[in-house]
Order: structure tokens, then sequence, then C-alpha cells
């Protein structure tokens, strides 16, 4: 199952990680992401990271820590 990964910074303006045609897409917003504390998987129960698609494959990153690792690269990105 592929994922892609999506952090917005503004309206038109995301950085991306994974392939066009993933099977899940995950979103977060920069301001949720560059948190120091920030959490995945409590931004997913909070409703802040949003996902299209399988919600095992989404349940499955979180838990193996691939999620946060991509989205933590995403966010550092200047």
């Amino acid at each position: 199952m592929t994922i892609q990964y999506r952090v917005v910074v503004a309206k038109r303006d995301e950085r991306v990680e994974g392939p066009d045609d993933a099977e899940v897409v995950v979103t977060v917003p920069l301001a949720a992401a560059a948190d120091p504390g920030f959490d995945p998987t409590v931004a997913f129960m909070q409703g802040r990271l949003k996902s299209t698609g399988s919600t095992g494959a989404l349940f499955e990153a979180l838990r193996d820590g691939s999620a946060a690792a991509a989205i933590s690269r995403l966010a550092s990105q200047p």
C-alpha cells in the first residue's frame, strides 16, 4: 500500500512526499506538523491530520512510525 504525505504551507503550496497515484493521501497543516510536541496519531484524533483511502494503512503507518518520520521531514524543509 502506497502513501503520499502532504504538509500544507499555504493555499496551493504543499510539500509532498510519495507517489501521485498513492492509495492513501495524508494531509496536515505545517503549523500543526511544526509543533514541537507533534504526534500524528493525536493530530488524527483531533482532526488536524486528514487522510483519504484505507484507514488500516494509515493506522499501520502511524503505528510503525513511518508517518511521523515523513511528516517531520516535510515540516523541516525550508
